[in-house]
């Protein structure tokens, strides 16, 4: 395997290439891999206009018969309605079991382009073409799937694995500064979850100068933790740090927020609570604070605790009456805690306020 890739030992096992100029030969780097000629490229409306083009042009070099859907962007388009909407338009290109779907977009793209070949037929191949940082360092690798339901964020979805996922560096150059960091967040979290060597390099800031590694660092470390718990029956939920407040706060602000910066807000969040409540050494939180920042995050929450709790109970991860948080203890150590639902609460109050 090159430098600039890492294989993924789940499902039935794939690459993950990470590089500038892939989507133009991303039609050859398929044609060995896929058993059919015919693909559907499933994006969103503004990735369209910038990518669409030149990864059809690519497949269709490859002599692959190319389809396109594409729906409205933004996460209120993560919906049942539009799922539906594509694989009412996967019957009617008449796609069969051995053909492909392509995700060619960010995390929305993504997550519901892999629902769609899971659904369909009872499952295609499907592959992932991420053009945003967040679905390039976590949302494309690890075969999670969903959309959302009214009552919350992901309620709905599959695990499938894709047979491929390939990263074009050179789309990540067309993101607004937001979107970027939402892409951020997730690596910040990753590398709390890695260890102090790949938190230093966001710390010191050398890892914006060095974005193809980071994503590399990011996809070697979830790409572990999938192997080892493909299905999240265990030590995969780690990667749901900042999660369950993250969300929370997504759905609080009816999407407004977006995803990474949501995320951000809960990762602050619950390491101020792991300080206030004994779990962790000072001065953790404020370490993570300090590259949220760097990183242009936010790390407050607009909403009020009751309004968050009464949010984070629809989370997928509830069982009963409890729920499992992921607790940093120190950079590289972070662990699950079950917690009853009552003491919600008092957990997001105590990190909802810096140190006085």
């Amino acid at each position: 395997m090159d430098k600039h890739s890492v294989q993924i030992k789940a499902g039935q096992g794939y690459k993950v290439s990470v590089g500038s100029g892939l989507l133009t030969q991303c039609g050859q780097d398929l044609v060995a891999l896929l058993p059919s000629r015919r693909i559907a490229i499933i994006t969103d409306s503004t990735v369209e206009k910038l990518y669409l083009p030149a990864a059809r042009s690519s497949l269709e070099q490859a002599g692959f018969q190319v389809s396109s859907f594409s729906f409205p962007a933004g996460e209120s388009s993560k919906t049942i309605y539009t799922l539906a909407q594509i694989l009412e338009f996967l019957a009617a290109q008449q796609l069969t079991r051995q053909d492909c779907l392509a995700a060619l977009g960010g995390g929305v793209v993504g997550d519901i382009t892999g629902f769609a070949a899971g659904c369909y037929l009872r499952g295609i191949h499907y592959v992932q073409l991420p053009t945003t940082l967040l679905a390039a360092v976590d949302s494309s690798v690890g075969g999670k799937t969903a959309v959302d339901l009214r009552a919350g964020k992901n309620l709905a979805g599959l695990f499938i694995q894709p047979a491929a996922v390939i990263c074009d560096t050179d789309c990540l150059a067309t993101l607004p500064p937001a979107i970027l960091a939402d892409g951020m967040a997730e690596a910040v979290k990753t590398a709390i979850l890695s260890g102090e060597a790949m938190f230093a390099r966001f710390e010191s800031g050398q890892i914006e100068a060095q974005q193809a590694e980071m994503i590399l660092d990011c996809v070697r470390c979830k790409g572990a933790i999938v192997e080892a718990d493909e299905f999240e029956n265990g030590p995969r939920q780690l990667l749901n740090l900042g999660h369950t407040i993250g969300h929370a706060v997504e759905k609080c602000s009816n999407y407004q927020i977006t995803h990474g910066h949501a995320v951000a807000i809960g990762t602050a969040i619950i390491s101020r609570a792991a300080e206030r409540l004994g779990f962790c050494r000072l001065p953790l939180a404020q370490r993570i604070e300090a590259v949220l920042r760097r990183c242009n995050l936010p790390i407050h929450s607009p909403f009020g605790v009751e309004e968050l709790a009464a949010a984070a109970l629809v989370d997928k991860k509830r069982r009963g009456n409890k729920l499992t948080l992921v607790i940093p203890h120190s950079i590289g150590d972070c662990r699950l805690h079950q917690i009853e639902i009552e003491q919600l609460a008092t957990i997001i109050q105590a990190g909802m306020e810096d140190w006085a």
